[in-house]
């Protein structure tokens, strides 16, 4: 029954609207809106292209110059917008106001669709944005014309009944709208609140991200629920889809879960905090970030490993800067058999504090280890405080200024040899004549 009567208004609004377009006055302000249109869209480009320059122009103010952009780009709306306001005031100033109404429509139609495109671009994703920008609009519009009651009773009679739970187009539209705006904000703030807690330097970096997760898990959950409340739907009937993601998190969901708790223990402990040099398996890098689900490392050729919480909870991790990020580096050579053994110590030591990186304390040490088949063996040993920076990189620098201590004091750098001694005389045959072949 609803339903017919709904029908039956929009026919009796849509025979009022057929009639109304025969009136000399509406069939007029067609013409005039139909010619605002023409002259927005020829002139509207060129000002556009005019004002470009004037806007490029503009430096030190990144904000003032996107906001003037957006409103450039829309320059043939606000053109015509600027038109047909012009129209309504000079028909209201010759005739009746009520003869300018559907130009007034139309102004505030276009007006409101410039001002809802420039505001929806303030959702980074703009898929989103978009469809802000088209529901706010058609809200605006109905409202204009008239049509918003109609219309939502029209939505809130296409409804579906579960028991006591009545779920129908209406809602679906408000609840979108209102938890979707809910989270939106809910978002901000949490990331408003996560960036001023990432500048507390009163706090250690574990503390800062775990403190910062927190409140962005929580505020955003409870901006879910208030949403949700503000419908007013009884949270009880989500006792089912509950208990599903109960089930769900027993079966399919055990590693999601596994990762969230594993990254909050770690960020509890203290363990590994952004920054810090580890090495994981084979992959040897920096942490960049923390996430909810896995921990983002750096290495040094620049590839950014994703790797989750769990494996740094269940597997041994190397960390280079725990408690200190002083470490000591080791790098083995050998020299020759008539080298001074001292002399080598002394000139590798200078060597390794003539590099930058190498540490003052403690004193670079190099001892003798062994003596090889064909060299001398040394260790040298040395202490610096920034592994981030690369460990490979350290040790060849070591080297080369090894090399060019030892090339300037005469010491030579071995190479393998080896010497064959026969104790058997053995006669090497000689070949006989070549047979004759017989063709």
């Amino acid at each position: 029954m609803r339903t017919f009567i709904l029908l039956g208004r929009a026919e009796d609004a849509l025979r009022r609207t057929l009639e109304g377009l025969l009136d000399p006055w509406v069939l007029a302000q067609l013409a005039i809106l139909g010619l605002i249109l023409a002259i927005s869209l020829v002139v509207g480009p060129r000002l556009e292209a005019r004002l470009e320059g004037r806007v490029r122009a503009i430096q030190g103010q990144p904000r003032l110059l996107r906001f003037l952009a957006l409103l450039l780009r829309r320059t043939r709306w606000i053109l015509a917008t600027l038109l047909a306001w012009l129209a309504v005031f000079v028909i209201r100033a010759a005739t009746l106001d009520t003869r300018s109404a559907l130009l007034e429509l139309a102004a505030a139609l276009v007006a409101s669709w410039v001002a809802i495109s420039v505001l929806s671009r303030l959702i980074r994703n703009r898929t989103l944005g978009r469809l802000a920008a088209y529901a706010a609009w058609a809200f605006v519009a109905l409202n204009l014309i008239g049509a918003a009651d109609e219309a939502a009773d029209g939505l809130d009679a296409a409804a579906l009944t579960f028991g006591s739970l009545r779920i129908s187009l209406l809602l679906l539209l408000k609840g979108g709208l209102v938890i979707g705006l809910a989270l939106w904000i809910a978002t901000g703030l949490g990331n408003l609140v996560e960036n001023r807690l990432g500048r507390a330097t009163d706090l250690t970096p574990s503390l800062r991200v775990l403190l910062g997760k927190l409140f962005k898990i929580g505020i955003v959950v409870l901006a879910g629920v208030v949403a949700v409340a503000s419908l007013g739907i009884d949270l009880t009937a989500f006792t089912v889809f509950s208990g599903a993601l109960g089930v769900g998190i027993g079966f399919g969901l055990q590693q999601v879960v596994s990762n969230f708790v594993s990254g909050i223990i770690i960020l509890a402990d203290k363990s590994i905090k952004p920054g810090d040099t580890i090495s994981l398996g084979d992959t040897f890098g920096w942490i960049r970030s923390l996430r909810a689900r896995f921990v983002s490392v750096v290495t040094r050729d620049g590839v950014e490993y994703l790797i989750p919480n769990e494996d740094f909870i269940t597997n041994r991790v190397v960390s280079w800067s725990f408690s200190d990020t002083k470490i000591r580096v080791d790098v083995r050579f050998g020299v020759a058999y008539d080298s001074d053994p001292h002399a080598v110590r002394r000139l590798a030591v200078e060597a390794a504090k003539s590099v930058p990186r190498v540490e003052a304390q403690p004193v670079p040490v190099c001892h003798l280890t062994a003596f090889g088949e064909s060299s001398l063996d040394f260790i040298l040993r040395f202490w610096i405080c920034d592994p981030q920076n690369g460990l490979t990189n350290v040790r060849g620098a070591v080297l080369l200024a090894c090399w060019d201590a030892f090339k300037a004091a005469g010491i030579a750098i071995p190479f393998p040899h080896r010497e064959i001694i026969m104790k058997t005389p053995v006669e090497l045959s000689r070949p006989g004549p070549a047979s004759r072949i017989e063709t």
